[in-house]
């Protein structure tokens, strides 16, 4: 509910909804004094004698936009503004076979995932927000719901963390844009020497949270971000003490502390190869191991074989 200007120019406080526990339809609108007509025959004020009856068991009408996954359309629409020149000039994003995402009904976008401090996810994320007016939902892991501020900021961009539930339910149940990226922490944390190679999908989870919820699954090839941050060393001891999957070094450090964080403008490219539709009925309270991990390694080697392609077409990591 967004708050209504006055006339003066400050913003005047919405009205609040008192929603008893079990969602009684019947709530009442406060809105500021108990008038008169408000009072009981002895002089009481109703309304505070029913807020204070129910307290304990009363809930207040979210006044944001933040949704109950954390997720905030004004941060997004805001980081759309902030990051588009990056999308558009620096990174000069381009897609291939875009029009393969479907425009309705839940689907599961599995994609690599590279750089040191990856771009892949955010340009995916903007780009198919933008053109296709869907909002996405990213899985990640738990470390970004432990890191102070970073969490927040995490969650009111889209980041829900990583778990079959929140998945499902995402999926299945509201019809929604979801992407992963199964090499996890090991896939932005590979050295420089190892790109482009795709690391193991794990024990193929995502290829189950499909299957449970029904939907289709559309691995994306993503060329660029591996150089847009490449790690040519890595600090294992620092990593463990501060409880982080790696601590890199990237050649952006080596041109000075402003430009470590500044990624090289390598164009990228995001490729949507064609949806996998999974032949087995969902919400089944177990399935095949053997066709979850075939099935996970089968898109692993899709994508992996797309990316060969893409790299053998390109002329140049700066130009495509």
């Amino acid at each position: 509910m967004a708050a209504q200007g006055s006339p003066g120019g400050r913003r005047r406080r919405p009205a609040l909804v008192a929603i008893d526990g079990a969602g009684d339809a019947s709530a009442r609108e406060v809105t500021g004094p108990a008038t008169a007509d408000d009072r009981e025959p002895d002089g009481t004020d109703a309304a505070g004698a029913e807020a204070g009856a129910a307290a304990g068991t009363v809930d207040a009408e979210r006044l944001s936009d933040v949704d109950e996954w954390g997720r905030s359309q004004h941060m997004r629409d805001l980081l759309a503004v902030l990051y588009e020149p990056i999308y558009e000039r620096w990174l000069r994003v381009e897609w291939e076979g875009f029009e393969k995402l479907p425009r309705t009904g839940g689907a599961l976008l599995v994609a690599n995932h590279a750089g040191a401090i990856p771009l892949d996810a955010p340009s995916i994320m903007h780009g198919i927000e933008r053109d296709l007016g869907r909002p996405v939902y990213g899985l990640g892991d738990e470390m970004f719901k432990r890191i102070p501020l970073v969490n927040v900021g995490w969650s009111r961009l889209g980041g829900v963390q990583a778990h079959p539930d929140n998945a499902y339910r995402l999926l299945r149940e509201q019809g929604h844009l979801v992407v992963v990226f199964p090499e996890g922490a090991r896939g932005p944390g590979k050295h420089w020497s190892e790109r482009y190679k795709l690391r193991r999908f794990g024990r193929g989870g995502f290829v189950q949270i499909a299957m449970r919820a029904g939907v289709p699954i559309i691995p994306l090839a993503v060329i660029g971000s591996e150089e847009t941050m490449p790690i040519v060393a890595k600090l294992p001891t620092l990593a463990r003490l501060l409880g982080l999957p790696y601590v890199p070094i990237t050649a952006n450090m080596l041109l000075g502390p402003v430009a470590a964080l500044v990624p090289f403008p390598a164009k990228m490219r995001i490729r949507v190869l064609d949806p996998i539709h999974l032949d087995v009925p969902p919400d089944q309270p177990r399935y095949s191991r053997s066709k979850i991990m075939d099935t996970s390694e089968a898109i692993r080697n899709a994508i992996q074989e797309e990316l060969y392609d893409m790299l053998r077409r390109r002329r140049s990591v700066i130009f495509g």
